[in-house]
């Protein structure tokens, strides 16, 4: 199994193209804060690279920007190439499967985020504790 789940805060504004074929992509990266202390007292961070494909990255480009916090959900994936200077470079990457738009729409501007990429908690109904069958 290859499941990945981060909640962090965008370090840049989100970059969306498309492949040759058509096919929106969009990167970027957050950083994640771990939960625990250095021997300072600073909680440090861990940055990740995220990648989502289709209908999904051009949401992501088009309301996310630097600072945002989002979820994501998604798979690890790794792969290698050459550098300028012909230095063989690894990169782990996350493709996403899910993105979660955690910061409020009162902080995003005047775009509303869609309805698609934000859950919604359903509203409950106040029961009387006689009605419970326990």
């Amino acid at each position: 199994m290859n499941k990945v789940i981060l909640v962090g805060n965008l370090t840049r504004d989100p970059e969306l193209t498309e492949t040759p074929n058509g096919i929106a992509v969009c990167r970027f990266s957050i950083a994640v804060q771990r939960d625990y202390a250095n021997a300072e007292g600073t909680k440090e961070a861990d940055f990740f690279n995220i990648t989502v494909w289709r209908g999904r990255a051009e949401n992501c480009g088009k309301y996310l920007k630097k600072g945002n916090k989002v979820a994501v959900v998604g798979s690890l994936q790794t792969r290698s190439y050459e550098d300028k200077d012909g230095i063989k470079r690894n990169v782990t990457d996350i493709v996403a499967s899910e993105v979660e738009f955690l910061t409020p729409k009162s902080a995003q501007g005047d775009e509303e985020a869609p309805a698609t990429e934000v859950r919604r908690r359903p509203q409950l109904e106040a029961i009387d504790d006689n009605q419970l069958p326990f």
